[in-house]
């Protein structure tokens, strides 16, 4: 080989190198969540991209805020595109993990799993809900999802109004109804309630599984069976009685439960609302004249709740080795305590290095309701399109377009068309 020839080879090698460095210079990782930017899950993940952005300076981090809507709506298309960033938070359940699952729009994660550590972290107990079989249905299956947090809806409540009142924490559905009695009677609407929203099947469903038992959850959320529809319609008879008593206002048809029912509580206008632990950064940061704590719906068993939504990594993912170093700075224990530090309900703290008052409580919280086997999970998960039909649906009780038969007759003949196709 003459020297002309090992200079080219030399030059080239050179070119190759600097197009090397500067591919890895311009590499973008795109990370998208819809938790708002007050929530512990939102700061807590932000300090791991800072994390990751300090191991690798020269990549360039591209986060993008989203809205739970969003993706629920749209979700296939986008990760059905050149659009899909390289890891996003996405709800878990049939309807909406399963189905992008069944379309294999997303990464299998088993291999991670195990050889990343995160199966010492997370408990089988921990991960039904991040396995999908080739139906979508919950499970069994590939793994395509890792939960970073855990989630339940509880009551909060003010408890200055509920001292100024004399009205005590109820802990049965008796003693619930006299404490919304009891407020009604001073001329206060005793619940803040949004039906725009997913706030609508949370009161909903809470309600419903008063009178679920273990078959009944089962067969509902595993499509088991035809939709049984009896705690959906003493759900239902309950709300149309709370708003005929003004323990709930008919103006909740045109309110959010973020933005809105939300507000009504912060603002100490309603002493109650029934909704999730992602209130907890809200209301720890902007409630500042009154004290308020949150207690468990009144049941014999289940609650509304389940693990958190999950960080999935999309099929089409360019950085995956990124979005996988991620998610594992996540699941830290220095950043799951940070999380629970911050008032959040961390799937895997050390409980003897959390503080916070707020955080503290929903861990005792959770564990209440998950040491009893009493996480429901949520309405709108065994159906696709549950979500809009249920706010729907319940948007009609509270404005007296549809009777709670009515109701339950159309949450049975969408339900029973999937369930009859499995």
């Amino acid at each position: 080989m003459n020297m002309f020839s090992k200079l080219a080879i030399t030059a080239g090698m050179s070119l190759l190198l600097a197009a090397g460095v500067a591919q890895a210079q311009n590499k973008t990782f795109n990370v998208w969540w819809y938790e708002l930017p007050d929530t512990p899950q939102a700061k807590a993940w932000t300090q791991a991209l800072g994390e990751l952005k300090a191991k690798h300076p020269d990549i360039t981090i591209n986060f993008e805020q989203k809205t739970f809507e969003q993706l629920q709506k749209a979700g296939s298309l986008i990760l059905n595109s050149d659009q899909a960033p390289d890891v996003l938070e996405y709800n878990k359940g049939n309807a909406t993990a399963g189905l992008v699952a069944s379309q294999g729009l997303l990464t299998p994660l088993d291999d991670e799993f195990k050889s990343r550590g995160w199966d010492k972290i997370l408990s089988d107990t921990k991960t039904p809900l991040t396995k999908y079989d080739q139906n979508g249905i919950y499970g069994s299956g590939p793994m395509i999802g890792i939960p970073a947090y855990a989630e339940f809806v509880s009551v909060f409540y003010n408890v200055d109004m509920f001292q100024a009142n004399n009205v005590k924490v109820p802990t049965t559905m008796d003693e619930f109804e006299a404490a919304l009695a009891a407020f009604k009677q001073k001329g206060i609407t005793p619940l803040a309630y949004g039906t725009v929203d997913s706030n609508a099947q949370h009161l909903l469903y809470t309600l419903a599984l008063t009178q679920a038992d273990d078959t009944w959850v089962k067969n509902y959320q595993g499509l088991k069976a035809p939709l049984d529809t009896k705690p959906f319609l003493f759900a239902a008879q309950k709300i149309v009685d709370w708003v005929n008593k003004g323990y709930i206002s008919k103006d909740s048809t045109g309110l959010k439960g973020t933005g809105g029912a939300d507000n009504l509580f912060s603002s100490g206008k309603s002493p109650m609302f029934v909704s999730g632990t992602w209130n907890n950064g809200n209301f720890a940061t902007n409630i500042k004249n009154f004290k308020w704590s949150q207690f468990v719906f009144p049941t014999s068993k289940y609650s509304t709740g389940s693990t958190g939504s999950m960080f999935m990594v999309p099929k089409s993912a360019k950085n995956k080795d990124l979005s996988y170093e991620f998610i594992g700075l996540v699941l830290s224990k220095e950043n799951q305590n940070a999380q629970a530090n911050l008032g959040g309900v961390a799937i895997a703290a050390d409980p003897a290095a959390i503080t916070d008052e707020v955080g503290k409580r929903n861990v005792e919280l959770f564990n209440q309701i998950s040491d009893k086997g009493g996480l429901g999970f949520y309405p709108d998960w065994p159906v696709p399109g549950y979500y809009e039909l249920l706010i729907q649906a319940t948007t009609g009780l509270v404005n007296g377009s549809t009777t709670p038969d009515q109701f339950v007759a159309r949450l049975k003949k969408a339900y029973d068309d999937v369930q009859a196709a499995q």
